[in-house]
């Protein structure tokens, strides 16, 4: 179940990315929320049904049931807040920057766990869908409550190994047979 599982379905020639995702789920300076709160957050973000499967259910026994709604919800104001501010730094107009966004977002504000938790989950998924303005923001704010950069640097290597293999395994089970 959970990482081992999607250990065991990746394919040989993602051998690295294997022996990634065993490392930085049990070798990590994040705390076990945290950890567990990336794990959740970046499997949802992949958007990848096997990889979010697995992991969601391991997760989901490390997490409290408020820590794990916050981290789902982290990811889904993120889907939301990488796409609009993704957008607003590609356009050229940069008046587009100016204007109100409109968008409700209130539970980054109160997110019912420690707020670094919450910002750590919020860059992982902006590092997944990448959003420049996003991880800015939310590196700078744990960089003012005074998270290091390793923690910082290890929940985007959750996120980016997370990825990946979600990536892989939905790639993987598309293959035809004969290939």
């Amino acid at each position: 179940m959970g990482v081992a599982r999607v250990r065991e379905q990746l394919p040989d020639y993602a051998k690295d990315i294997r022996l990634n995702l065993g490392s930085v789920t049990s070798q990590s300076q994040l705390n076990t929320q945290q950890l567990w709160g990336t794990v959740l957050a970046a499997a949802i973000a992949s958007r990848g049904a096997t990889v979010r499967a697995e992991l969601e259910a391991e997760a989901l026994e490390h997490l409290t049931p408020e820590a794990a709604t916050a981290a789902r919800t982290a990811a889904a104001l993120m889907a939301m807040n990488n796409v609009y501010y993704r957008t607003l730094h590609l356009l050229e107009d940069k008046e587009y920057s100016r204007l109100r966004a409109g968008l409700r977002m209130n539970a980054i504000a109160n997110p019912g766990v420690d707020k670094i938790d919450f910002e750590l989950w919020s860059l992982a998924v902006s590092a997944v869908n990448g959003c420049g303005m996003c991880l800015t923001a939310h590196e700078h704010e744990l960089r003012e409550r005074g998270v290091s950069r390793e923690v910082i640097q290890d929940a985007i290597r959750v996120a980016s190994v997370i990825h990946a293999a979600a990536v892989t395994i939905e790639a993987h089970e598309q293959v035809p047979a004969t290939a």
